[in-house]
């Protein structure tokens, strides 16, 4: 059975648009997928310090051309999106510790993250307040106060680091990075290869 390692962070648009458009690739592949979270601004620092100077020139042609094709990519994926919002861009550790948290229930964490993209790029809410986060932990059915507790805690912090530290060994330079094996995808747009490589396996 083919599966996907789907490292991601919850700031990242185009995350949001592959993290809602992989799901049908995963069932209609008969897919197993992997959610993990990992923190893509230590991704930058890391291998892609460049990002940080496009985000300085928001009035450049590439930058305005960025955003009116990441909104027909929302449309086309029939996602809604307000982005860029006053929280971009968003200080995620928190709630990424938090994903952290749920990793080895998947099915929690992919509830989890899908409140947290809803209340991110819908209702433009700070994910790095940790009431906001604990909110939307309860809506999901989770203890929020103590998911917010445990992101505080030296194990989930590690878990975090490792995380991170795993994806760039493994060639990721930002967030979504998927594998499928050892090939490398990174996002939204590279998701029908991603389609073929689960269809053909890893080789």
């Amino acid at each position: 059975m083919p599966h996907l390692d789907f490292f991601f962070d919850l700031s990242s648009p185009w995350t949001y648009l592959a993290f809602r458009n992989i799901q049908p690739i995963v069932a209609e592949t008969g897919a197993t997928i992997t959610y993990r979270p990992f923190l893509v601004g230590a991704v930058f620092n890391a291998v892609n310090q460049g990002v940080y100077a496009a985000r300085g020139a928001q009035d450049a042609p590439k930058i305005r051309h960025y955003f009116a094709v990441l909104k027909e990519w929302a449309d086309l994926a029939g996602v809604e999106m307000h982005f860029p919002s006053a929280h971009h861009p968003l200080k995620s550790v928190l709630p990424m510790r938090v994903c952290c948290a749920l990793e080895d229930d998947q099915a929690t964490l992919a509830r989890f993250a899908e409140a947290a993209f809803r209340a991110y790029f819908i209702d433009e809410q700070n994910l790095d307040d940790p009431e906001v986060t604990a909110r939307v932990a309860d809506g999901c059915g989770l203890d929020g106060a103590a998911l917010v507790a445990a992101a505080g805690t030296d194990a989930i912090k590690a878990k975090l680091r490792a995380n991170t530290d795993e994806a760039i060994a493994r060639g990721a330079y930002g967030s979504p990075t998927m594998f499928v094996g050892d090939h490398m995808y990174f996002g939204n747009d590279q998701l029908p290869l991603v389609r073929r490589r689960l269809e053909v396996g890893h080789d």
